[in-house]
């Protein structure tokens, strides 16, 4: 009996439901949500228009207590306030009615410039702890410190001075991309790694694209993904995009080949070996009761693709080598050794 009278005393029309609770739980009035009530539509046989009840004021002490509160939970309770704006506009239109934010309302009142501020919504960051991640990044700190010490110790002694191959490695650009593992044997995709060694990418695509061989097609996929990768993560061959193509220049190669360069961020394979991969067994079975082991293999691809830059580099070095390399003579022309009369001793 004594529920029915709580719920009967709620249900009454004069009954204020926001006291009933603060009277029950009053550490929580506080902390207690703004309770909205549905707006109550009386239609007229007279009118069209409908008078609305106002809503209810929002509750001050609630807004200093969210504003006091952490970020997440002034979000949590905006995106509630908004969902429940969301609801009652989806309602009213529903009804065949103009919205809260529609400009045809005319019983709706524009929100003044405080709850513009409040109703914002706010972005909520998660600040992750760096002492957290210290086990991933920095798993043992003693060997970083000996390693930076060494690395200062190293550039104190070279002087701040860079090698040669850090110094290539600042100014040229490479991008080294191994395939998936392919059902085909190294002695079989040798042949092919030979073949679009030293071409430009989008001559060996050409070339794969019309060999016979069963495991080109596969290489072929494999240089055009690997032309896209470094295109995306090098920069490769964006030269005449970025009018940094350089001037023509006529280069021999290697292999004694003269080739016109026109572009030096154009890409070409250096250099392309494979790799053996694992294998698996299965039976063949023959006459008389024999049993042979058939070897399915496996193998994989890489290329090192570079750019033009690089090779008009290694030509200009072995010019200059060549071009300081002194003079063999059969004689040297130097002073004769041990004149004495040895004879007549």
């Amino acid at each position: 009996m004594a529920s029915r009278a709580v719920q009967r005393t709620f249900l009454e029309p004069g009954h204020s439901l926001s006291h009933s609770i603060n009277s029950i739980c009053p550490p929580c009035r506080f902390a207690s949500l703004t309770i909205r009530h549905s707006p109550r539509l009386n239609y007229s046989s007279n009118t069209a228009e409908s008078r609305r009840e106002p809503e209810n004021h929002i509750n001050s002490h609630l807004q200093k207590y969210l504003k006091k509160a952490p970020s997440s939970l002034l979000q949590k309770e905006l995106d509630s306030q908004k969902e429940c704006k969301e609801t009652e506009s989806a309602d009213l239109i529903a009804r065949g009615l103009p919205s809260k934010e529609s400009i045809f309302d005319s019983h709706g009142e524009s929100p003044s410039v405080g709850e513009q501020a409040i109703n914002v919504p706010q972005p909520s960051y998660e600040l992750i702890d760096p002492e957290a991640l210290l086990n991933v990044l920095d798993p043992e700190p003693s060997k970083r410190l000996s390693w930076q010490r060494r690395k200062v110790i190293q550039q104190i002694r070279k002087r701040g001075e860079f090698t040669k191959a850090e110094i290539i490695k600042r100014t040229e650009r490479e991008c080294m991309v191994s395939s998936a593992m392919f059902k085909t044997s190294t002695k079989k995709l040798v042949h092919l790694a030979r073949q679009i060694a030293g071409k430009p990418i989008d001559d060996a695509i050409a070339q794969m694209q019309l060999s016979k061989k069963r495991v080109a097609q596969d290489i072929m996929k494999h240089l055009e993904y690997a032309k896209t990768l470094a295109i995306v993560s090098r920069g490769m061959g964006l030269g005449k995009v970025e009018n940094r193509a350089g001037e023509p220049v006529e280069i021999e190669t290697k292999n004694g080949k003269r080739k016109l360069v026109t572009d030096r961020t154009s890409i070409y394979v250096d250099q392309a070996w494979v790799n053996k991969g694992d294998h698996t067994i299965t039976a063949e079975y023959r006459g008389k009761g024999k049993v042979y082991r058939h070897k399915h293999r496996t193998a994989k691809i890489t290329v090192l693709l570079k750019e033009e830059a690089t090779r008009v580099r290694q030509w200009q070095e072995r010019e200059e080598k060549l071009k300081n390399r002194k003079l063999w003579l059969h004689l040297p022309d130097r002073p004769i050794t041990l004149q004495r009369q040895y004879p007549l001793w």
